[in-house]
């Protein structure tokens, strides 16, 4: 198929610009306009409710427990906010959810006073870790909070308090990850917050990852820095401005370790823990970037590899045996048609080299994992820097790969000067001083470790923070309890299918795909039953999930660079399905996430994007691609890009595809592939290209929605077009600063669209005119993605930080410009069943049972509104509720006011109303109205 890709040149005022940071200036406008949005939107009391799961959690961030009651402790999540529990972990409660963010780096707790200092912006570089808004203070346990500084610090690394000062505070700040800044190093405050000082500064690209006092002393401490450049093609995690540095002075100021104090130098330094003993006794866990030496006394077997083929010339190659090739081949995951035969009659006649026998098997991120580093190694100091020693003789195989720049912590056990942890995959413990180690994860445990704390009174009682959540053990790692009570799962997406009691399904970082009914009780019961409401069908990195309508078993998902899959739940099997270049043709780039839709139009077909857009027509056994390269080409680096990252499907027309890409680019065919047109031209460069949406309403129509954040360009970037992309209006002027992740047009109101972002979600009642702030039980957190299961009238939201919530829209969608431009408006009541166990309880010990239900309204100003109950022409009841402009929800106990019974009773006198065990007579069965001064409605009780 010969594709045709064409350029548009789009005709509209807006600029090219190239992708500067957001300034904090903006950031810090930013979140006053929002917390202003919050206070006046007319949606803020529609209420969400969160829908787990807990069972699988999201990644840790740091742990802070009281030494004089290691029974209460916080919590902070990467993305998930600040919890709290005093009863050792059974449960936990949020303590940062009125805050402008959920973002943390590092928690400190002065226990004594019950204040809490929390670095916001997690201090992981990885594809998610969000940044922060500097320094937050609480003086109050959590109830309220002060930004006290250090607004563009974006990623907070170590809070240290003095314990005989505590208005004495140290702060690491790593600084920008996608950008250089000033505000990265050493900070320090003498008056609580009010006024900083930076006390070491390296440079605009390296900051500080690490610091650690010495437990006697807050005099002598340890800093480390870490020179780290991360781009959307590539990460760079090492450098010659990477060392550590010690302070004599409380971290006023810093002398940096000597270069020939035996502890590493030079461009391959990368990121460094620490862990103090005491004044001299230091540890130092380093991911060396330094490339390991080749060793000559590895054999090699006479098999062939994919390095033989990268130089070996035409000739060389056609000498090669039959059987020795076919081994390759056939080792090594050729397809079928690839055998030695023709795969020689390739080369003879040219179409094939010898060196694409090893492209075909790289992709975008082979460098990443095929670079052999030395990875994790562990130094020691006894005489406070001056000199270090590795502590072992032997690589530390696996506890880093070529990874280390997301874990980087160690612990020593401060009853043990040769007790210390190393946290990577997996968590390993030494008792001899880092001479030999092993493993303490367990099979309750997640393989990926990034907090520790260790009870420095009482050896082998120790907390866990990793990726899944939360752990405890009190015997030193031998066995773990799992603590995992919040709802903080990470979630890149969602997913309902279109059964009455429809299936939700999401796509955790690192914690695979799940499912559950929507419905399902999220609560302890499970672990009586033994059935979590969840179950898990996927893992890695879960990714997106499409399902057959016609056979609901035959679900479509995967993990992470494309590596996706037909599942078929009833049969219990799998297929892999992930297309396969051709050999001589460059291997397919896949995204992180990338992109899976399953037509509309017939429900056999597939489209997946790699740099190409691909589809088949058999749910996935065979493919045709249906696109040349519909990005820019990719970049050199250690990261796929140059990928499709949205894939959006017209449902007024089979072919109307658009696909958008990683770097920015939109095209679109009107012929299923046959030709492409490009259609972003117009928009800021480079830009992720975060939702590409082709609308239900109108076919010429198309939204687009661009993300900066790996620019730490925050602006809110939302287009529309009517034309098919030719020309665009831009819909997101009028929303707080905070990076687009997702677009989503309302199931049924043509004017209602939700946008979620990297702070929160929104939604527009007139077309993307002006925005409207969700609130309720919403915290300020990132949401990826949306679904809405249409027959339910339910929106689905799923957030990186505090898993999944739902919310009723059926009254959002009736919010039209006649409604809103009401005095006051009674929305649809849903009916109730009349139930004889109102009022009665199961036991003398348990609550009685309360019968409810919700009044949804909209008025347009703040107001107190009268709602009066009927039944015919006798008002049985009225209750008064203090109403906010916008959509309201007054809550009704279905029963008689006493001059209601007595009227009702008078006018009804067959009737027999009975007062229930807990004292309320309730309505009877029959049809009531609910009356304001202009509106009414009605509803049943059957």
């Amino acid at each position: 198929m010969k594709f045709i890709i064409q350029s548009l040149v789009l005709c509209f005022s807006m600029s090219l610009v190239a992708q500067n940071p957001t300034e904090y200036e903006v950031i810090q406008k930013s979140l006053a306009q929002k917390a202003a949005m919050r206070e006046t939107s007319l949606v803020k009391n529609l209420p969400f409710k969160n829908i787990g799961p807990t069972v699988m959690s999201g990644r840790v961030a740091d742990v802070s427990v009281n030494p004089k009651n290691v029974t209460e402790f916080y919590v902070g999540y990467a993305s998930g906010g600040l919890w709290y529990t005093n009863n050792n972990g059974t449960t936990f409660t949020p303590v940062l959810d009125n805050a402008s963010t959920q973002n943390i780096g590092d928690i400190a707790v002065d226990w004594e006073a019950g204040t809490i200092w929390v670095g916001t912006g997690e201090k992981n570089s990885s594809r998610s870790s969000y940044a922060g808004i500097g320094i937050l203070k609480s003086t109050d346990k959590g109830a309220t909070w002060t930004h006290v500084g250090l607004s563009d610090a974006h990623h907070v690394s170590r809070i240290l308090i003095n314990p005989n000062n505590k208005d004495e505070v140290i702060v690491g700040v790593i600084g920008h990850l996608y950008s250089s800044n000033a505000e990265r190093g050493v900070f320090k405050t003498v008056d609580g917050g009010k006024t900083w000082v930076k006390s070491l500064f390296i440079n605009n690209e390296t900051g500080v990852i690490d610091i650690a006092v010495a437990p006697e002393n807050f005099n002598i401490m340890y800093a480390a820095s870490w020179e780290r450049v991360r781009k959307a093609w590539s990460f760079d995690g090492d450098g010659n401005s990477a060392a550590i540095y010690k302070s004599t002075d409380a971290g006023s100021s810093w002398v940096k370790i000597g270069a020939n104090s035996g502890f590493p130098i030079g461009e391959g330094v990368g990121r460094i823990g620490l862990a103090v003993f005491n004044e001299s006794t230091v540890y130092a866990l380093h991911d060396s970037q330094f490339r390991r030496p080749k060793d000559a006394s590895e054999k090699h077997s006479d098999a062939l590899t994919k390095e033989d083929f990268k130089t070996m010339s035409s000739k060389d190659f056609l000498d090669i045996a039959d059987k020795k090739l076919n081994a390759y081949l056939k080792n090594n995951g050729f397809q079928e048609k690839y055998r030695a035969e023709n795969v020689k009659q390739m080369v003879r006649v040219g179409s094939v080299k010898p060196i694409d026998l090893a492209k075909y098997l790289e992709d975008a991120n082979a460098v990443l994992f095929d670079t052999q580093v030395i990875g994790a190694e562990v130094f020691k100091t006894t005489d406070g820097g001056v000199s270090w020693k590795k502590t072992h003789d032997y690589f530390l195989d696996g506890v880093y790969s070529s990874y280390g720049y997301y874990f980087g912590e160690i612990r020593v056990d401060l009853q043990d000067e040769n007790g210390i942890y190393v946290l990577g995959v997996p968590i390993i413990k030494s008792k001899d001083g880092g001479k030999t180690f092993t493993s303490i994860s367990k099979e309750n445990v997640h393989s990926d470790h990034q907090a520790l704390w260790v009870n420095p009174k009482k050896s082998g009682h120790i907390l866990n923070g990793n990726d899944g959540g939360l752990n405890l053990s009190y015997d030193d790692g031998e066995n773990w309890i799992k603590l995992n009570d919040p709802a903080v799962g990470q979630f890149y997406s969602v997913y309902a299918d279109n059964q009455k009691n429809y299936k939700v399904y999401g796509g955790l970082q690192d914690n695979g795909v799940w499912v559950a009914d929507n419905n399902a009780k999220i609560d302890k019961g499970w672990q009586q039953s033994g059935q979590n409401p969840y179950e898990s069908i996927m893992g890695g990195d879960g990714m997106q999930v499409q399902v057959d309508e016609r056979n609901q078993n035959i679900v479509y998902t995967g993990y992470q660079f494309g590596n996706y899959y037909r599942i078929d739940r009833a049969a219990e099997t799998q297929k892999y399905i992930q297309p396969k270049h051709v050999l001589g043709e460059n291997p397919y780039r896949f995204n992180w996430q990338t992109p899976i839709h399953l037509s509309k139009h017939n429900q056999d077909i597939l489209y997946l994007g790699g740099n190409k857009l691909h589809r088949s027509l058999n749910r996935g056994d065979a493919w045709e691609t249906i696109s040349g390269d519909l990005t820019a080409g990719g970049k050199k680096g250690n990261v796929a890009y140059g990928t499709l990252t949205s894939i959006s499907e017209s449902p007024f027309q089979f072919g109307l595809l658009y696909a958008g890409s990683d770097d920015g680019y939109v095209h679109v065919t009107k012929n299923g592939g046959g030709s492409w047109t490009r259609v972003s031209d117009a928009f800021p460069e480079n830009l992720w290209i975060s939702r590409v949406v082709a609308s239900k309403f109108k076919k010429e129509r198309v939204y687009v929605t661009l993300n900066g954040y790996r620019f730490d360009d925050f602006t809110p970037y939302i287009y529309v077009s009517d034309d098919y992309g030719q020309n665009w209006r831009d819909l997101g002027n009028q929303l707080p600063t905070a990076a687009v992740n997702v677009l989503k047009e309302d199931s049924e109101n043509e004017d209602l669209l939700y946008v979620g972002t990297d702070n929160g979600l929104y939604a527009s009642l007139d077309r993307g005119l002006s925005w409207e702030a969700f609130s309720k039980n919403l915290p300020n957190v990132a949401v990826h993605d949306l679904v809405i299961q249409p027959k339910a009238k339910e929106l689905i939201v799923a957030t990186h930080g505090r898993s999944l919530y739902k919310a009723n829209i059926a009254m959002l969608q009736k919010m039209n410009a006649a409604i809103l431009a009401k005095s006051i408006h009674l929305f649809s009541i849903e009916n109730l069943k009349k139930n004889t166990a109102w009022g009665r309880s199961w036991s003398q010990w348990s609550k009685a049972n309360t019968p409810e239900i919700k009044i949804p309204f909209y008025v347009n100003a703040d107001k107190e509104v009268v709602l009066e109950i009927y039944s015919g022409a006798v008002k049985v009841n009225a209750i008064s509720v203090t109403a906010k402009k916008g959509y309201n929800e007054a809550i009704f106990d279905v029963s008689f006011s006493k001059k209601g019974k007595k009227a009702f009773e008078k006018a009804m006198k067959d009737a027999a109303v009975e007062t229930a065990k807990n004292g309320v007579f309730y309505l009877l069965k029959g049809k009531y109205r609910v009356k304001t001064s202009s509106s009414e409605s009605e509803f049943e009780i059957k």
